[in-house]
């Protein structure tokens, strides 16, 4: 048989396999709309604390057969947790890059006939205790066909695609080393809130201003504030008096008439604002409050603090009141503990929505805080648009199913394979300014981070795409000139791609080879290339403008400097040509990170910009910081967040102060508000710092004394000697002036819809607001712990009386907490952390609730299901007893 009949009868043989492998659009969608995809957990003791066996369940009760065999078909998982199983019951399971992982067929597959089920077990890094740790929107797609979403993961309910938790191998992380997490049950947490012996009164929960001011004396009787009252202001404070009005009419239904202070008062009731330098002995942000029967004075040693003395006053009144307030009658003089009282929101992982940000920047404004750490860029996405460079947002704020990434950056933690998906968009530049000016007139500052040189992949794949782009352009203008040349014997025109190389941020011959904590194999700016620093300088230049039109300065910038992969650069010939150069002082890839820090503090400086970079970015090895000397510029903030106590760093904090950093105290233990609020498996967010954070836990942070926090292991280990623990001396605060201040994080992997974002930030800002602003008296290295729980009790009490409501009341999503419930002698009894937050319970299985208010006779085999409740849309995550 010659070979042409050898290759016609192949093709032949082929033609029914062929057949049964290609699908139709309908039959894709079909296939995703009726196979449920289901993730589980099926051990996490197997390979100690360093992975998991998961599972991966296809039930197909669509029409369409997956044919035995190889085929065109492709399933997309999104998976934070590398798989390493490469080969499971004839598929190839691949890592993509990033979470995103493909499932193909290869010849040994036995198929899925409809009706039919496929387990395909994996072994993964790390482990899973919770349901958010698995991604939605798993996607199916074959040939040039549209991908579509399987229908039960196109959801924010993990319970229609994950399996349930309830085995001990499952609810725990490892066995080896011993996971020592209390498990969090209704009887758990009724003896944890039980811990809160001192009883407030409402009267005294009213009273209790969030944050405490330094000192207050109240007096007897009320002002009663309505429409009668009048406001007179000193001329500089128009713009605080008009956000001042603006929030006693939204929030309180008052209208009050306000003059500047030249206009004399009639003799009705008056609230004065004025500005005295003098005051507190010129401490900025200070102020006094005195409230009488019909005059409220209030001082500011400055702008800012007239417009803290206005929150305080507000924070007196009562929730849900209208057109009448009564407001006790006190004298208060107050002044921060801190300078820098902030926020951090990743926003680069996944887009929120703008009122997301103008709802954190409102609610931050009420708390005292003014400071927002504004996380815009990431590896997952860039949410400002940059006059001049478009393919920032329209390549970079969008993921989608584009391997080629010509549209959108992959797609990445659970957004999909389309552009409509969950965490997708950006701010456009008009609606940046605008929220800039929301601030300013808040005395919020907003701190942008341009990340780099990791986290960067959404501007380095967005600056390739435009590489791509204008390349081609001029490849086709040196085309067209060379072919309207007269004399065709010259020689061919050189293509200059100058503009297309100007804000490139890759090698394209660089074959480095490393993966990041996050999976990545490509986030890394090439810092060898002058093209890198001219991109963030014409990014600074943008940002610059808009800060201008909205009548501020940008005056801080930070620029990551965190996570950068091992082994990034090594093999760029860009790099190695700079290593070959003695005269430049890079000598190799250990060389690099503080050669790009110093560049971009140099970059900055010009331009009147402190630098900001998170502790990695600032440090040669594990206790070394980079030489402070080698920067110009007089304030050089540092974000300080590894805090895990055993992992031997945790005394960075006092090491980059003593080395001359101005240090932000961002730790991981306390201040991470993408943890869980309990260890429960039905809480959202990742759990890597501590099992869980709650307000509590958050109010409870020391930032006078770091080694004070130090409470557990990751294991839940007590930790009783710290020094013993980290093996060598910890250093001790030499130069405190230089500790700025604290802030929370929230990071947005798990987090992907607003509601989700600020549920995850309330109320343990509040927390956060609470101890940047007041020292509390209990605090130390031991801690006066009858004081703290006093304290605690007032604090928790004024905000499950008057705080959540508040905040529900202005849009804001809050995370209520899960009641704790006991039966005890055949009652009922139920609490939560926030005293006067409504609970409910349940004995028909949620059918019908009523309120709680007095333990109540239930027998001892009834199920009973618990929630907290603040009205009758704010609901807590049901827990059930029995």
């Amino acid at each position: 048989m010659d070979f042409k009949k050898r290759a016609l009868a192949s093709l032949i043989a082929a033609l029914p396999l062929m057949a049964q492998a290609q699908f139709s659009q309908n039959d894709v969608n079909s296939f995703a709309k009726e196979t449920t995809l289901t993730f589980a957990v099926v051990d996490n003791f197997h390979n100690k604390d360093a992975g998991f066996l998961g599972k991966i369940i296809l039930n197909n009760q669509s029409d369409v057969a997956l044919a035995a065999g190889e085929s065109d078909w492709q399933l997309y998982i999104h998976s934070v947790r590398k798989i390493n199983t490469e080969h499971v019951a004839g598929l190839n399971i691949e890592h993509v890059n990033g979470d995103l992982h493909r499932i193909v067929p290869t010849k040994d597959f036995k198929g899925l006939p409809a009706g039919k089920s496929l387990e395909i077990e994996f072994d993964a890094q790390v482990w899973v205790v919770a349901y958010t740790d698995f991604m939605p929107r798993a996607f199916f797609v074959s040939g040039d066909h549209k991908p579509a979403i399987f229908a039960n993961t196109d959801s924010e309910d993990m319970s229609q695609f994950v399996a349930p938790f309830e085995r001990e191998n499952q609810l725990r992380r490892y066995n080896e080393p011993k996971d020592r997490t209390v498990l969090i049950t209704p009887e758990v947490r009724f003896e944890r809130n039980q811990q809160t012996t001192t009883k407030v009164s409402q009267e005294d929960a009213l009273k209790r201003i969030i944050p405490k001011p330094q000192k207050v004396e109240f007096n007897r009787g009320v002002a009663k504030l309505d429409n009668s009252w009048q406001i007179r202001f000193q001329g500089q404070l128009k713009n605080e008096t008009m956000v001042f009005m603006q929030d006693l009419q939204n929030d309180y239904g008052l209208t009050l008439k306000a003059e500047p202070d030249h206009i004399k008062a009639n003799k009705e009731k008056l609230i004065s604002l004025k500005v005295n330098p003098q005051l507190a002995n010129g401490k900025s942000e200070s102020y006094t409050l005195e409230i009488d029967d019909d005059r409220i004075d209030i001082v500011g040693s400055d702008n800012a603090g007239v417009f803290y003395a206005m929150q305080s006053l507000l924070n007196l009144l009562p929730a849900n009141s209208q057109g009448a307030v009564e407001v006790p009658q006190l004298e208060l003089e107050d002044s921060p503990r801190y300078g820098w009282r902030g926020m951090h929101y990743d926003n680069g992982r996944n887009y929120h929505g703008k009122d997301a940000m103008f709802k954190l920047v409102e609610q931050m404004a009420r708390y005292k805080m003014n400071k927002l750490h504004w996380h815009f860029s990431e590896d997952e996405g860039w949410r400002l648009e940059i006059p001049g460079l478009p393919e920032l947002t329209d390549i970079g704020g969008y993921r989608c199913f584009d391997l080629e990434e010509k549209e959108c950056l992959l797609t990445q933690l659970g957004t999909g394979p389309f552009k409509s998906g969950s965490g997708n968009g950006y701010l456009t530049r008009s609606e940046f300014v605008e929220l800039l000016t929301f601030a300013r007139d808040r005395h919020i500052q907003i701190i942008p981070e341009i990340e780099g040189p990791g986290h960067a992949r959404a501007s380095i794949k967005a600056m390739e795409a435009r590489y791509h782009k204008l390349a081609d352009e001029a490849q086709k203008v040196a085309k067209n000139n060379l072919i309207n040349k007269k004399n065709t014997k010259k020689e061919a025109q050189q293509v200059d791609i100058s503009a297309a190389t100007q804000y490139l941020l890759s090698d394209p011959n660089d074959t480095s080879v490393y993966m990041t904590v996050q999976n990545y194999k490509d986030n890394s700016m090439n810092v060898c290339m002058d093209s890198t620093y001219a991109f963030l300088d014409k990014v600074t230049y943008e940002l610059q403008q808009m800060y201008r039109e909205a009548g501020v300065q940008l005056t801080n910038l930070h620029f990551g400097g965190d996570e950068v992969g091992a082994g990034s650069w090594v093999d760029s010939p860009i790099c190695q040509a700079m290593f070959a150069d003695p005269n430049n002082g890079v000598a190799g890839a250990g060389d690099l990170k503080p050669y790009f820090t110093q560049r971009v503090a140099k970059l900055l400086e010009k331009r009147g910009i402190s630098p900001g970079a998170w502790e990695d970015g600032l440090m040669y090895d594990r206790t070394n910081p980079f030489k402070r000397d080698e920067f110009p510029n007089k304030t050089f903030t540092a974000n300080v967040w590894d805090n895990i106590w055993e992992w031997g760093v945790a005394d960075r904090a006092y090491r980059l102060a003593n080395a001359g950093y101005q240090v932000i105290l961002s730790h991981g233990t306390h201040l991470y508000f993408d943890h869980p609020y309990e260890a429960h498996p039905e809480e959202r967010g990742y759990y890597w710092a501590t099992r869980y954070t709650d307000t509590k836990k958050a109010f409870n942070y020391m930032p006078d004394d770091v080694y004070a926090n130090a409470d557990y292991t990751r294991t839940r280990e007590p930790i009783e000697n710290l020094e013993a623990l980290v093996g060598r001396p910890l250093p001790q605060l030499e130069k405190p002036e230089n500790i700025l201040g604290m802030q929370g994080q929230v990071w947005s992997e798990t987090i992907r819809t607003e509601d989700q974002v600020l549920a995850m930030i309330f109320p343990r800002i509040l927390s956060v607001a609470e101890r940047a602003w007041h020292k509390a008296p209990w605090e130390g290295e031991k801690v006066d712990t009858k004081t703290q729980e006093k304290d605690w009790a007032q604090f928790s009490a004024a905000v499950g009386l008057k705080e959540l409501t508040k905040l529900v009341n202005a849009g804001v999503n809050v995370n209520l907490p899960v009641p704790g419930g006991i039966v005890n002698n055949g009652k009922l009894q139920v609490n939560t952390p926030f005293a006067y937050l409504q609970t409910e319970y349940s004995l028909d299985n949620g059918a019908t609730w009523l309120a709680y208010t007095a333990p109540i006779s239930v027998s001892k085999e009834q199920s009973i299901a618990l929630r907290s409740s603040l009205n009758d849309k704010s609901k807590s995550r049901i827990t059930y007893i029995n």
